[in-house]
């Protein structure tokens, strides 16, 4: 039991006793316990399994490669439609979390076997997300924002390519990409501050400016 994860449940101001019974599932299961992007997160020897994350309506398991379990309960939720391999299992009360200790678990050992097997979620290459009508335009136009955003990293050209897809409205996107490319041409992504860090990390209070 990691210290920092007692810490982040003394402060929980929901899903406290869910979060409480999910941790001592996991731990039952094996795996090293330790807090990253701020919430609690479980591997085997270094690489990450499954984490546990709140959100207003649910409290959730996260499995890092949950798209490659073989889900024989039909309990795995993938959140957005964009998310390649993560998959959850959400619970609203203690109950659930008790009736379904033993699939729970079933499951973390599953991922455990997966993670040892070396088995890689096949992800989608950057040329296979679509690139919006108005922002292929500016890539023609300036070319020194098309070099600036092709240096990016691939996670970082997925992040933004679905961020200006994501907005319904030409005005949208074009708003959007006029909002993003000072970010691209200073070599950082969507979620990245000038600090350096992403705003997803724990140690960014997010505080900082996006530009």
């Amino acid at each position: 039991m990691n210290p920092k994860v007692d810490t982040y449940l003394s402060k929980a101001s929901k899903w406290q006793e869910e979060t409480e019974l999910l941790r001592k599932i996991v731990l039952d299961c094996h795996l090293t316990e330790e807090l990253k992007w701020g919430v609690p997160c479980y591997l085997n020897q270094k690489s990450n399994i499954v984490l546990i994350h709140a959100f207003k309506e649910y409290c959730a398991l996260l499995f890092m490669k949950g798209a490659l379990l073989q889900d024989t309960s039909g309990i795995l939720v993938q959140q957005t439609e964009n998310v390649q391999g993560g998959r959850q299992i959400r619970f609203t009360s203690s109950k659930q979390i008790i009736e379904l200790e033993a699939i729970l678990k079933a499951y973390i050992f599953e991922a455990i076997e997966v993670d040892k097997m070396g088995l890689k979620v096949e992800m989608k290459k950057t040329e296979d997300f679509i690139v919006p009508e108005e922002f292929q335009r500016k890539l023609t136009e300036n070319t020194e924002l098309k070099t600036a955003f092709e240096a990016l990293t691939p996670g970082r050209q997925k992040g933004y390519l679905l961020h200006f897809a994501g907005a319904k409205q030409a005005k949208t996107r074009e708003s959007r990409i006029e909002e993003c490319m000072p970010k691209i041409f200073k070599g950082k992504g969507l979620n990245d501050c000038t600090c350096g860090l992403s705003k997803r990390m724990p140690n960014c209070d997010g505080s900082h400016r996006n530009l």
